[in-house]
């Protein structure tokens, strides 16, 4: 089975290097690695290429979805292994991920990903970035590209990845990929280890990217509705209380919020264990909640105005 890992990058100069040690390391190498640079302007193809001349290096201007179609465009084999920029492989993760493809009813296989933090504020962000061990669902575990395998044939079949969308092409691609009835194998033993932001700006960012493709894409989730929801409430009180100026009112919305806190707190501490998870916790829950709903509202104008 020959197999070629593909990845797309932009400006990765203090990241990059990580990833590629942890291509070559692989106890099952690739038999090609194709990177699509988007137009780097620091030291990220200097770096590539100093590393390994060997690595089918290509610029491609454009989103990840075009970086990612022409790299496909350029594998020479059918098993397609994938992963990104700010991430590290396991050093199994493609003896792991190629494994399923020995069923060959099976068209994607969608590998697992897990926190690499260097930090108390990195390891809360986490559970509010990827899918933890205890939430797993087996039989509904989507292919992300930061952990994926897939054969270049379905790729086709499916119709590539969408190239108007910039944030979440891969959540998109992966409804296609339902959309067909494709054969996806989830392998929880094929693990990459994502790099989480390292700061309130940088994940307010991250958060606003992913609502705001959601929303173009035309993808609602429950929970984004849900958020939604609560906020219209929160914002009901806060007009009755301006207008009435009673007490129970500014009571009720105090508790109202303590209580939200503390449930940020209650439902992700176990993942953390350390005392200043009780600051950094209700903070990052407020951030992500105002970045998806601004996101979710920029993007269905977006949607509205394509």
């Amino acid at each position: 089975m020959k197999i070629s890992f593909i990845a797309t990058i932009l400006n990765e100069e203090k990241n990059i290097d990580k990833l590629l040690h942890s291509i070559v390391n692989q106890s099952r190498k690739a038999d090609e690695i194709v990177i699509v640079d988007g137009g780097s302007v620091d030291s990220t193809r200097a770096k590539i290429f100093n590393f390994d001349n060997k690595i089918k290096l290509i610029v491609k201007k454009g989103n990840r979805a075009v970086g990612r179609n022409e790299a496909i465009k350029n594998a020479s084999n059918e098993i397609i292994v994938c992963s990104d920029a700010g991430c590290v492989l396991d050093k199994d993760w493609t003896k792991n991920i190629i494994k399923p493809f020995e069923n060959p009813k099976v068209d994607v296989v969608a590998g697992y990903y897990k926190g690499k933090p260097n930090s108390v504020f990195e390891k809360c962000l986490v559970p509010y970035v990827l899918v933890m061990p205890d939430k797993i669902n087996a039989d509904n575990f989507l292919p992300a590209t930061r952990s994926m395998a897939f054969k270049k044939s379905i790729w086709g079949k499916a119709g590539r990845f969408s190239e108007e969308y910039s944030h979440n092409e891969d959540y998109v691609f992966a409804q296609k990929l339902k959309k067909i009835k494709a054969k996806i194998f989830f392998q929880k033993k094929a693990v990459v280890y994502w790099l989480p932001k390292k700061n309130l700006g940088e994940s307010l960012v991250a958060f606003y990217s992913f609502s705001l493709g959601d929303a173009e894409a035309k993808i609602f989730r429950p929970k984004v509705i849900l958020l939604f929801f609560r906020y219209l409430i929160a914002f009901t009180i806060l007009i009755v209380l301006l207008i009435t100026k009673l007490v129970f009112f500014l009571n009720l919305l105090l508790i109202l919020v303590a209580i939200y806190a503390f449930w940020s707190i209650v439902k992700n501490y176990k993942y953390i264990n350390n005392w200043r998870a009780f600051y950094f916790l209700p903070e990052i829950q407020i951030t992500s909640d105002l970045a998806v709903m601004l996101g979710t509202i920029v993007g269905l104008f977006s949607a509205k105005n394509r």
